[in-house]
């Protein structure tokens, strides 16, 4: 059971990440140098890369939850494995999005038109 559980659960953050992490901007390419775009939307995104620490923190916070209301019901390990993977899947999902706001700000500040 316990095993299954972890299963279902790294699947849903797998899904999650990858949902979250596949929506790239769209711009209005009216007068754009797509190469110079191209360049800057790798620099955009090396810059997001800093975001990524958001999803370690998630998991820590989920697993000291998890810790605390497996200590109130008697098993601290499977509460805090389950606190854990909650917080990952959370993290996962709010660094994917701030990833992306910072892409977009990032291209919107050397003048490109976001459509998304």
């Amino acid at each position: 059971m316990k095993h299954t559980m972890f299963c279902i659960s790294l699947l849903g953050i797998t899904i999650a990440a990858g949902c979250a992490g596949s929506s790239k901007p769209v711009i209005d390419p009216a007068g754009v140098d797509m190469e110079q775009y191209n360049a800057d939307l790798a620099e955009c995104e090396q810059i997001a890369e800093q975001v990524d620490q958001k999803a370690g923190e998630g998991a820590a916070g989920g697993a000291v939850v998890g810790g605390l209301i497996g200590a109130i019901t008697g098993n601290t390990a499977r509460g805090a494995g389950v606190g854990a993977v909650a917080g990952g899947a959370k993290g996962v999902g709010s660094t994917n999005k701030e990833r992306s706001r910072v892409v977009k700000n990032c291209l919107r500040n050397r003048g490109y038109q976001i459509l998304n």
